[in-house]
């Protein structure tokens, strides 16, 4: 099911106001103490009306002040992506298409389950990593989505999902269906786009913001080793790495960043991130492609690498997109490689796939990616840590 978004055209009217929504709680308390002489707690009222009241008009902020409401209309804003479609999948996945700015779209799902709703949101426009079987990667990278942009995604989900079943409480907040997860798993890799990544998450898991455990907000990598070192420093929530192959000769060709950091390198750097976070395992993500990484040997070779670490792998059965050479992994040959792994000390689950019907599963999101500034890794890896991850 598709149904298309008829929303006000964008409008060319240069606007200078500041939008609010994705700053963080220290700028928005220096924003409101510097541009409108206010003290530190009208940040926190403003930042409990935008996340978790889901309010964009300063009017409907009904415990500020309207001289303060009106001043704060003339300075600030709260822009949000714009909705183009929407789909529904037959298993109640829905998937929302959303214009970055008059050409580029991301996509952005949510995953409803008995005890969960899980948000899967992006971080770029497509992908610089050229991972061979990822719809994104196929698009080419047009550039970084800045934190409003993340943080909106995240908005306009609980705002579409508010509107369509969950109730108010008399203090503004909402219960029943709501997204408790948030998984950076959609288009980009979020390490290349570091500096707008921590704020947005941030945001996440601040009290004011969305209030989420530091477990339930997920960084999924494809392997950028001096981000996750960085990461390890500065935010602690869940890591999940795009592993996908067992040895370097294979994941060079599947993951090409591999090829400036190594299985080895990786998984110290993901080893070192528990370590500092004190975080309990890292998840390995493992798509399962037929007749390539899904051999016993290719398992036991796995179970060589993580056993006794703390360590969990998802086996990821492939999602089929359109040009794509591989093919999906029979169930029983899926099956057969987890227990392998769990015969040998490792624990190996395999994920439901969700959403295929509208290509809204794991691997599937394309998006709208023009103007490509790279479409190819290929052999421009140093460009790739050089100018796209930005720290």
């Amino acid at each position: 099911m598709c149904r298309k978004i008829h929303q006000e055209s964008l409008s060319h009217v240069a606007d200078d106001r500041i939008n609010l929504l994705g700053l963080p709680r220290t700028e928005l308390e220096s924003f409101v103490a510097e541009r409108l002489a206010a003290k530190p707690f009208r940040a926190r009222q403003l930042m409990k009306w935008i996340y978790r009241r889901g309010a964009a008009d300063f009017s409907a902020m009904s415990d500020l002040a309207q001289d303060f409401r009106a001043q704060l209309a003339t300075v600030a804003k709260i822009s949000v992506p714009e909705i183009v479609t929407e789909q529904r999948s037959s298993d109640g996945t829905r998937k929302w298409m959303l214009r970055m700015d008059q050409v580029q779209g991301i996509e952005t799902v949510y995953i409803p389950e008995p005890d969960r709703g899980t948000l899967c949101i992006s971080s770029q426009v497509g992908c610089a990593m050229d991972c061979t079987f990822c719809a994104t990667a196929q698009q080419g990278f047009n550039r970084n989505l800045s934190v409003a942009e993340i943080v909106g995604q995240v908005w306009l989900a609980h705002r579409e999902l508010t509107a369509e079943g969950m109730q108010t409480r008399t203090d503004g907040s909402t219960y029943g269906r709501t997204i408790t997860n948030i998984v950076l798993m959609g288009m980009g890799e979020p390490l290349a786009n570091y500096r707008n990544v921590v704020p947005a998450m941030r945001i996440f898991m601040d009290d004011l913001g969305y209030d989420l455990s530091r477990r339930r907000v997920t960084l999924s990598t494809s392997g950028l080793v001096p981000q996750i070192y960085k990461l390890a420093e500065e935010c602690n929530v869940a890591l999940a790495v795009s592993l996908h192959a067992p040895n370097d000769a294979l994941r060079n060709e599947l993951v090409p960043i591999n090829r400036k950091h190594p299985i080895d390198e990786l998984l110290a750097a993901c080893w070192h991130y528990l370590d500092k976070q004190n975080g309990r395992s890292v998840t390995f993500e493992y798509v399962m492609l037929d007749g390539i990484n899904d051999k016993p040997e290719h398992a036991r070779q796995l179970a060589r690498l993580l056993r006794g670490r703390p360590a969990k792998l998802n086996l990821i059965p492939f999602n089929v997109f359109p040009g794509t050479r591989y093919r999906r992994s029979p169930a029983a040959t899926i099956v057969r490689f987890r227990d392998i792994l769990n015969e040998n000390g490792v624990i190996a689950t395999i994920r439901r796939t969700r959403g295929d019907d509208i290509d809204a599963a794991c691997g599937q999101l394309a998006g709208q990616v023009t103007d490509r500034t790279l479409v190819r890794l290929g052999s421009r890896l140093n460009t790739v840590s050089r100018s796209q991850a930005e720290v």
